[in-house]
This record gives structure tokens, sequence and C-alpha cells, in this order.
């Protein structure tokens, strides 16, 4: 294992983490954000969906940019304006001024993630074996990082750019910092300034992807269901108090970071198709214990099972689809198929909020927990999708670790 290795990976880590901690900060302040901006009942989910379908568009531009710009340089410049957008948000007093604060987020956001997932399955097949969870068990420490200063300014009721400024502040230097150490697979393919070429076989069709597209959508439709839905189930129907309510999520962002922490050793052990079924089955018997709980701490058993099973589907996903394209049309079709899987994360996320709420109006919310259930457990059906071919991840079956990934990003 080389040091370029090292701090790439370290540094792609950090990236990771300073997104989670930027996403928790704006999600978990949005009742203080319609105050400051007096964003009506009616049109706070406008301003809500608007953020996940501009990051699917800034996504779908990511496939196209990467054919001429590597992911490494997307990544370094998308993190600042997404953290500027964010203390944008903090600043503005103007509905028009968070319209393009929440606009300019979306799409960097797009563009941010899939240049993340790109990396990170880039790094993982220079290493030859399973990282990637570790890479987005750094994104749920952030979130919990990220959630936690957004708790004491909501406690200490800062203001809105008080709560954001310190932590852009720290964030923002760091991340340029640390992207000049971004290792990036083919940064050896030109001299430095010089456009990326397309490269041959980087578009990847649906067809071959959709095993993975429903996976990913399914997994997000789960999670969305657990934080928008968690504390409102726990309250309205097992009858818990208002601070209670609030501790599904927490303990869910909880064993999402431990259940990524260790699930990279569960794939190096027993490969990655075991651990996404089991990860899948995991999650479906959690949704079912919700369903079925009787009381408040019943159904907070049922969240901490969900966060263990939910937690390996989506770093699993990136990197099926990265390691499948790669090896099937070449080094081109891996960031080409990572973009566009990674829209599904945004579809996921906009229809798991409105079906289950859909659902619960219409039927009861403990049947509509069940539905995400069942979409979870399809996950098995796909599972072959995850299989390494011809090598695989784990069981002793890993590649030797390779060294020559190219240059770090400030070669690019």
């Amino acid at each position: 294992m080389t040091d370029v290795l090292r701090r790439g990976r370290a540094s792609l880590a950090f990236s990771f983490f300073t997104q989670g901690v930027t996403f928790a900060l704006l999600v978990t302040r949005i009742p203080a954000i319609q105050d400051r901006y007096g964003v009506s009942d009616a049109l706070l989910p406008v301003f809500l969906a608007a953020v996940p379908i501009l990051a699917g568009v800034g996504s779908v531009a990511t496939e196209r940019l990467v054919r001429r710009i590597r992911p490494g340089r997307l990544l370094r410049w998308s993190q600042p304006v997404v953290l500027l957008s964010l203390l944008g948000v903090g600043l503005g007093d103007r509905m028009a001024g968070l319209a393009v604060a929440l606009a300019a987020f979306g799409l960097a956001v797009g563009v941010l993630d899939a240049a993340m997932n790109m990396l990170g399955v880039s790094l993982q097949r220079a290493y030859g074996r399973s990282i990637m969870l570790g890479f987005h068990a750094a994104y749920s420490l952030g979130g919990i990082v990220g959630a936690s200063l957004a708790w004491v300014g909501a406690h200490w009721d800062l203001a809105l750019w008080v709560s954001y400024l310190p932590a852009v502040a720290v964030l923002l230097p760091a991340a340029l910092v640390g992207s000049r150490w971004y290792v990036d697979e083919t940064a050896a393919q030109g001299p430095v300034g010089e456009p990326r070429k397309t490269r041959e076989g980087a578009g990847v069709g649906f067809k071959v992807l959709m095993p993975l597209c429903l996976v990913m959508t399914f997994a997000y439709i789960g999670d969305s269901t657990v934080s928008n839905w968690s504390a409102k189930y726990l309250q309205d129907v097992l009858g818990s108090s208002e601070q209670l309510a609030t501790v599904p999520y927490n303990v869910y962002m909880v064993t999402t970071l431990v259940g990524r922490a260790v699930g990279d050793f569960g794939v190096r052990r027993f490969g990655a198709v075991a651990v996404v079924r089991c990860g899948a089955v995991v999650a479906a018997g959690g949704f079912a214990v919700v369903a079925g709980a009787p009381g408040a701490w019943v159904g907070m058993l049922g969240f901490t099972l969900l966060g263990l099973g939910l937690c390996v589907l989506v770093p699993q996903t990136f990197a099926a689809a990265g390691r499948h394209a790669f090896e099937t049309y070449g080094p081109g079709a891996s960031d080409a198929a990572v973009a566009r899987l990674n829209v599904f994360n945004y579809v996921g996320f906009l229809i798991g909020s409105p079906l289950v709420g859909a659902l619960g109006d219409a039927w009861s919310y403990r049947g509509a927990m069940l539905v995400p259930m069942v979409l979870v457990l399809v996950t098995l059906v796909h599972a072959r999708s995850f299989a390494a071919q011809p090598d695989r991840y784990g069981g002793g079956h890993e590649r030797p670790r390779t060294a020559d990934v190219g240059r770090g990003s400030n070669g690019l």
C-alpha cells in the first residue's frame, strides 16, 4: 500500500465526512429556515423537492463532464459550492435568495455525490478489497456531528448564519487542502491542463444497471421513511413522549455508522452478496418490528435494526455498479455507471416520504411500514448483481493491491 493511496483514502473520507455535516445542518434546521424566510406549509414541499430534483440534474451532468474532466477536479470545486450555498441559506432574508441558494446547493450536491462515489469506487478497485463502506461511515459520522451542531443552534436559538458560519469556516479550507490528495485512477491519461479525452465504453445502458437502480431506489425509500416518519410514528402511533420521539432517528444514525464501520470486514470475509442479503433481511425485519410494535421501546428496536440493515445497501450498490461497468466496458464506463446510479438516490428520496404519508392517511401508518419492508426484500431477488466477476472481494479472493493509480488530484 503506497502513501498515495493512504492520502487519497483519508482525503476522500474527509470529503464524505464534510458532506455529512453539511447535509445534516441543512435538513435538521428546515423549521428555522421556514420561519426565517416565511415559507408557507404549502410551499415548503416545493422547496424541499427542488433540491433532490436539481441534484439529479447535477448527477446527470456529471456523467458527461467526467468524460473530459476528472472526478477529483469536479469534487474539488463542487464541495466549496455546497458549503457556500449552505451559508447563503443562513445569510439571506428574501425568498428569492433562498431559492437561488437551494438551487446552487442541489446542483452542486449532485455533482459532489457522483464524484465522491466515483473516486471511492476507483480507490476500492486500486486497493483490491472492500473499503467503500468506510467512506459512507465517514458520511454517517458527519451526519451525527452536523445534527448535533444543529441541535446546539436550535437549543440556544442561534441565527442560522451563526450556526452555519463556524462549520463552513472550518470545513471549507480543510476540504480544499485535502483535495490536493484525491486519487483518480485515470489521472495519468494526459498532461496537466489537457482536457480529459472521452474514453471507449463511457456509456452504460440503464438495462444493465436496472437491478442496482431498483436496489438504490428501495434503499433510499427505506432511509427517507426513517428520517421523515420515525418521530411522528413513535409519538402518534406508539404513544411515546415528544422527547422520546426524537430518539429513533439518532439511534438509526448511530447504528448506521456502526454497521458501515464494520461492514467492509464483512464483505472481505463473506463477500458482497452475503452482506447485501443479510442487510436486506435485517432491514425488512426492522420494518416488521416497527409495524407490529406494541409500544415505543419495541419500535425503537425496529429502527435500530433498520440502521444496521439499510446501511450496507447503498455503498455496495455503488461498488457493484462501478465494478461491473469497468469489467464489461472499461474505465470510462465505471464513472458513467456511478453517475447514472446516483440519480436513483434522489428518486428514492423523493418517493419515500410522500409514499408513506399517503398510505398512512389512506390506510394506516402501521400498514404503510410494510410497503418499504416489501421493497427492501426485493433486494434479495437482485442480490447476485453484487457478485464480483471474475474476482470477488472477500473470502480469500481479494485481488493484489495495486499502487499504479495515477497522480493525486494536485496533478489533475
